[in-house]
């Protein structure tokens, strides 16, 4: 998986420990990682509702076995 370039291999220990002290379990390295990208704002009108919608994919991504970093809103 794509996420493994920053996960993976003895190049990679200071990646993992940040990764680590931010929360992320052994288990949850295993995961693909996800990130979301929104344009919710309130200025906009038209995206007064991006909202919703990115709290419905990231349910999606945590139902069946994605992690997603914590400070991804």
């Amino acid at each position: 998986m794509r996420s493994d370039v920053v996960k993976k291999g003895i190049e990679r220990a200071g990646q993992r420990a940040l990764l680590h002290a931010c929360g992320v379990s052994r288990y949850d390295m295993k995961k693909p990682f996800i990130g979301i990208i929104n344009s919710y704002n309130e200025i906009v009108p038209g995206h007064m509702h991006l909202d919703i919608i990115a709290k419905a994919v990231k349910e999606g991504i945590r139902a069946p076995a994605g992690f997603l970093l914590k400070w991804v809103r």
